[in-house]
């Protein structure tokens, strides 16, 4: 017979040897699925290495693409580690960059530091309060945060289609759903001559600033006691509605960073497709990073090569956008079930009839 048992006490490398284990296990399944389209796995996966990593401004464009992962995986792993399930960090993502165009446009300044400065103040209130709406609706009826915070993504998503389409749209647009340029006082700035803008300094910060957080104040114990038992947490006094609030309020604040830092920082406009999909990637990097902070850096760079890698997949060899996202689910498929591994064990017993 067949019995899942959980592990009382998990050994300390497998937290080190599964999740490599589970990236290998998922680069043999995108070979499998390369090779049922004629690609040779080792050819697919050298270009992508070249795309990612082959030189200084290859280099500069996976980080490019690994800032905002990186950001948004901050406001994931916030949630998941008081086990409150945020998956609407794309929305919040939406409504920052949202309001850090209203910014733009409605409280111009010349001057650049007060124009970023106001601009992400806009982009952190309208992104924690938006998240805040699925976690008031969690913390007073208990309302599934998994299906609010997916609803409000196609919220925002249709409140952000009808300004780029409607009152913001560019008049000298030829009718394209894009914003006027922003002025140079409203731009991010780039590092070293590339793509790079200083957002990928705040992808740093937050990761200093989540494991302080989480490690060394009253805030991240409450966290982590609610995530582990709940009950517990609610006996010993602590407030669960409002550490609920709190923390979505952090999670959504995150999430408005990384639409405020795209616009600025990379498009200089706003236009319907900025995010690609960033804030459903940060999920992924976030279980597999096993939630620390400095860690998700580095999965985000995984990420971010995954991503660039796949372009390049897509114009040498002809892979559908499908097929590269394919790729990037099977990372997290395997991931997934390399955390039950850890975390249970499969024991065969056998049963002898008397």
């Amino acid at each position: 017979m067949l019995r899942v048992e959980k592990r009382i006490d998990a050994s300390k490398w497998m937290n080190y040897v599964i999740p490599i284990a589970s990236l290998f296990m998922a680069l043999i399944g995108g070979a499998a699925l390369l090779g049922t389209q004629g690609i040779s796995p080792l050819d697919a996966y050298c270009r992508i290495i070249k795309a990612a990593f082959g030189g200084s401004y290859e280099f500069s464009e996976t980080i490019v693409k690994a800032t905002p992962i990186a950001i948004s995986s901050f406001a994931v792993m916030l949630c998941f580690s008081m086990l409150i399930w945020n998956i609407g960090v794309e929305g919040q993502a939406f409504m920052g960059a949202l309001a850090a165009v209203a910014a733009v446009r409605y409280c111009h300044s010349d001057n650049q530091f007060y124009m970023l400065c106001t601009a992400a103040a806009f982009a952190i209130m309208a992104g924690g309060l938006w998240a805040m709406i699925a976690g008031f609706l969690r913390s007073k009826w208990n309302v599934n945060e998994i299906i609010s915070t997916l609803m409000l993504n196609y919220i925002a998503i249709r409140i952000l289609e009808y300004f780029v389409y409607g009152p913001w749209r560019d008049p000298s647009s030829l009718g394209f759903p894009i914003t006027t340029r922003f002025p140079p006082s409203a731009r991010l700035p780039q590092l070293f001559g590339s793509r790079v803008h200083v957002g990928i300094i705040l992808a740093v910060f937050l990761a200093f600033a989540a494991w302080y957080i989480l490690s060394k104040t009253r805030l991240g114990y409450e966290i982590r006691v609610i995530g582990e038992n709940p009950k517990a947490a609610r006996y010993s006094g602590m407030s669960y509605m409002k550490n609920v609030l709190v923390v979505m309020f952090i999670s959504g604040a995150i999430g408005g960073l990384t639409g405020m830092t795209e616009v600025t920082g990379l498009h200089g406009r706003l236009q319907a497709s900025f995010a690609a999909k960033y804030g459903y990637t940060a999920i992924i990097v976030a279980w597999l990073s096993h939630l620390q902070p400095f860690v998700i850096l580095l999965a985000s760079v995984l990420f971010g090569a995954l991503l660039v890698g796949g372009e390049a997949l897509q114009i040498e060899l002809g892979l559908t956008l499908s097929t590269v996202e394919i790729l990037q689910g099977l990372v997290l498929f395997f991931v997934l079930g390399g955390d039950f591994f850890r975390n249970y064990r499969l024991k065969f017993t056998w049963r002898t009839d008397k």
